[in-house]
């Protein structure tokens, strides 16, 4: 067939698609005035910029102030709006926003299902970055007031529960830092009295310079072994020990600690040095002071390290400031979100035009049918022949 002939089977049935499509336009402008009326409304919030768990306070210090290598070393990014939408989505926060609206009876759940209702709440929400990278918090439900009113109750609830999440980071990573400095102070007073006691009993109270700036250099050479070891023990208990960023540490520790040991062990250096050489060539009394004197060194660069680590350690506990700004709350929206009655007209429409086109050919093709092989074939080139009577089809 040509197309020219499928062009006059269509203004032959012509009627038939005219009178039924327009059935099904109103049909589907009927069913648009059916559907209820939903309402969008929307709460803006922004992350604070200080707000900063204990996880990137020990990233920060660690890295000497420099937050983005701390972080790097823990693993650590700009994850904080990420933790937001996962508290939004949390089950935690769902359960009680449906409890506090009663949102089981608007969406008829019976059996007291959490499951169901959160299944169906969360198709009427839409949790986004907008293009500013704020936080778009919007909720669609049938009443206007309704939905403002359950948006800025998310903004609440995300805000205190990332409040305490905080908190509790920040408490974890005190107590962790406490032991360790509380152990130092423990440790420089067992080195301080060691030496007061070395330098009593053999009068030993200065030597070369050189010999001195050797010593300080292993001791800021020691400390800094402490940070890579104490850097790759807090990956450890947070990450885990096959996690990438432990390995990263780990191999950052094990070099510093390959040079703390030659200059403690070996006979010679690698790398001659002017300033630093083995302590092992030094002659006894002198090795055994510095010894001491490395320990009380070591010891208070460990304690400048840690102690403004636990202070702010405690500090970071006692937050519970705003962690989101709202830059606007959500209002009763005056303009309906759905449905949009013309898109629903023309969805019938097209459809309606497509089932309407299939079934014309259909029905042409049986009533064209001259010698029906069997008594189904007969019946339904009957039916389409009473169809193209009553539609005045001429044949």
């Amino acid at each position: 067939m040509k197309f020219s002939d499928y062009l006059f089977i269509l203004y032959k049935w012509r009627r038939f698609l005219l009178i039924n499509l327009l059935i099904i336009m109103v049909v589907g402008t009927i069913y648009s005035f059916l559907i209820p009326e939903t309402f969008k409304a929307t709460s803006l919030v922004m992350m604070t910029r200080n707000n900063s768990n204990g996880l990137n306070s020990v990233a920060n210090l660690i890295s000497g102030g420099t937050g983005s290598i701390g972080a790097s070393l823990l693993g650590l990014g700009d994850e904080n709006q990420d933790m937001i939408y996962g508290i939004l989505y949390s089950r935690n926060l769902m359960t009680k926003v449906i409890n506090r609206f009663k949102l089981m009876d608007y969406y008829r759940i019976d059996d007291n299902n959490y499951d169901k209702t959160i299944k169906s709440f969360e198709a009427d929400l839409l949790f986004q970055p907008d293009e500013n990278g704020l936080i778009e918090i919007s909720v669609i439900n049938k009443s206007p007031k309704l939905a403002s009113e359950i948006s800025n109750y998310f903004v609440e609830l995300a805000d205190s529960m990332n409040i305490e999440l905080s908190i509790q980071q920040a408490r974890n990573s005190r107590e962790f830092i406490e032991k360790r400095y509380f152990k130092n102070l423990s440790d420089l007073k067992i080195a301080e009295d060691s030496l007061l006691k070395f330098q009593k009993k053999t009068g030993v109270f200065a030597v070369p310079e050189q010999l001195q700036i050797s010593v300080q250099s292993a001791a800021e050479l020691e400390s800094e072994l402490f940070q890579k070891k104490m850097a790759s023990e807090f990956v450890k208990e947070n990450f885990g020990i096959n996690s990438p960023q432990y390995q990263t540490a780990y191999k950052q520790q094990n070099q510093i600690e390959a040079k703390v040991l030659e200059l403690k062990n070996s006979s010679y250096l690698k790398s001659p040095s002017n300033i630093l050489f083995p302590f092992k060539n030094i002659p006894d009394l002198t090795m055994g002071y510095y010894k001491l004197f490395r320990e009380v060194e070591l010891q208070s660069k460990i304690m400048e390290f840690i102690l403004p680590l636990y202070e702010q350690a405690l500090v970071d506990e006692q937050k519970d400031t705003p962690t989101l700004i709202s830059i606007d709350n959500a209002v009763p929206p005056q303009l309906k979100y759905a449905p949009k009655k013309a898109f629903v007209i023309l969805l019938f429409f097209f459809f309606g035009l497509i089932i309407l086109v299939t079934f014309v050919y259909w029905a042409e093709n049986f009533v064209s049918l001259e010698n029906p092989k069997n008594e189904l074939e007969n019946s339904q080139k009957n039916l389409f022949s009473h169809i193209a009577k009553f539609y005045k089809v001429k044949f």
